[in-house]
């Protein structure tokens, strides 16, 4: 056999991801909307309070809380990440033009991306995507449990996990190895129902799924837990290693060896509903690996997965996620000034000084000091000194700032403001991460209005 070289919640209830979340007309009845701070009055973004909140007695248009003399709302956010759900969807019917006669799998691994799993799954369903994909079962079970209808793979398993429980609940399970085929007729046995399985074949990443001279193996063992009534191979699938590099060879040779690896599937005797190979750069950039299912990730999120070569309005695009957050302190400090740990920073002439409250610990990255962008009063600005785990201080000039006054760290650019992508390079890292890092201090709110089910 020649095929291959070396390859590639929680809480239930809520998605195990943010804080504080709501979905625009999707609050439960009785509990009132209240807009985001700093949203404009078009804004149609909406914020639960928190547990045991109770609306104040001079709560306004409906509002929780008071104001205070400074025109702040009491239980105002000092930071928030809103979610544009018309974003998901219109980039979820974007890559499933582009996919073509495939079709689509949104990944809402890691709570989709930081951007909240329940309402992206919903929102990407609501765009056209006929499938959802997530790495652990317990991200799966999680939006079973909420209700999120639709075919659901989990591909990163390990033998201590409840496989009975994911085949109970119609999650397709992926095995790499024999011991997974034997996992899922051990689980399809106890609650008797056939596991639906997604075979993995190591294509080159060297990362998941049997290499060449497994292969065989576990393709026999599958099918002979399917002749027996306990599995369906559903699926046939790999990972590509470098597709964010369009035309490298290493993708032609990855889609030779996938395409080997399905024939001796087939002359097994297995027949898979869809074979899929496909992330987002390659549902974008590679045509030739589409085949029947396209498994999109980043771009879902209207972040660019090739960025040396374009950015996310030119592929179609639009960011989902837009982070700010709210000045804690404004002062006047003199030249010389030493700013945060390490002194990396000192003013070079009279300025003022603006504490931003968040921090690694929110998932602003350390990596970004000196270098993260952040745009103040229409401006843009970069942190000064060491990113701290709750703060940093962005040097303001002269510009007239106050307590309250809204930063925004990145956006989809409509006032100026920096993206993910610029946090990537500032940090020496990708999008991926900047997004996903985002911590669950930072409640999530939503915009773009509600997918069938958020009622």
């Amino acid at each position: 056999m020649s095929f291959g070289m070396a390859r590639e919640a929680e809480n239930v209830e809520a998605g195990y991801g943010a804080a504080v979340t709501a979905v625009v007309d999707g609050h439960p009845p009785g509990v009132s909307a209240r807009p985001v701070p700093g949203a404009g009055p078009a804004s149609s973004a909406v914020s639960f309070p928190a547990a045991g909140a109770v609306a104040g007695p001079h709560s306004q248009d409906g509002q929780y809380g008071q104001y205070g003399q400074d025109g702040q709302q009491a239980g105002t956010p000092h930071a928030q990440a809103r979610i544009d759900l018309a974003a998901i969807r219109a980039n979820v019917s974007r890559l499933c033009d582009t996919a073509g006669s495939a079709e689509v799998m949104a990944v809402v691994k890691a709570d989709a991306y930081g951007h909240g799993a329940v309402p992206v799954a919903r929102a990407a369903l609501a765009g056209g995507a006929t499938w959802l994909g997530v790495a652990g079962m317990r991200e799966a079970l999680a939006l079973r449990a909420a209700g999120v209808p639709g075919r659901l793979l989990a591909w990163l398993l390990t033998p201590g996990d409840d496989w009975s429980a994911a085949v109970a609940a119609g999650v397709e399970l992926s095995a790499g190895a024999p011991w997974a085929v034997r996992a899922a007729v051990r689980a399809a046995q106890a609650v008797d129902r056939p596991a639906l399985l997604h075979l993995e074949a190591e294509t080159g990443l060297g990362r998941g799924g049997a290499a060449a001279g497994d292969w065989q193996t576990l393709v026999d063992s599958a099918a002979s837990a399917e002749a027996a009534g306990y599995l369906r191979v559903v699926g046939v699938w790999s990972h590509l290693a470098r597709a964010d590099e369009p035309g490298h060879p290493s993708c032609a040779r990855q889609l030779e060896t996938f395409r080997d690896a399905a024939g001796i599937a087939r002359r097994a005797g297995l027949a898979p509903d869809v074979l899929h190979l496909s992330n987002s750069a390659a549902t974008l950039t590679l045509p030739e690996a589409h085949f029947d299912l396209v498994r999109p990730g980043l771009a879902v999120y209207g972040l660019s997965p090739v960025p040396d070569l374009a950015g996310p309005s030119e592929l179609g695009l639009r960011p989902a996620m837009t982070l700010t957050a709210r000045l804690a302190s404004v002062k006047r400090v003199p030249a010389g000034q030493g700013v945060s740990y390490g002194h990396r920073y000192r003013t070079a002439r009279e300025t003022t000084l603006g504490l931003v409250p968040l921090g690694y610990a929110d998932g602003v990255p350390r990596h970004a000091s000196q270098a993260g962008p952040v745009l103040v009063a229409g401006r843009q600005h970069s942190v000064a000194g060491t990113v701290c785990m709750d703060q940093f201080v962005v040097d303001l000039g002269d510009a007239s700032a106050a307590p309250g006054d809204e930063v925004v760290l990145f956006g989809p650019g409509d006032r100026g403001e920096p993206g993910a992508a610029d946090w990537a390079r500032a940090a020496h890292t990708i999008s991926h991460e900047i997004v996903a890092r985002i911590g669950t201090r930072v409640p999530r709110t939503y915009t773009g209005g509600s997918a069938p089910g958020d009622h």
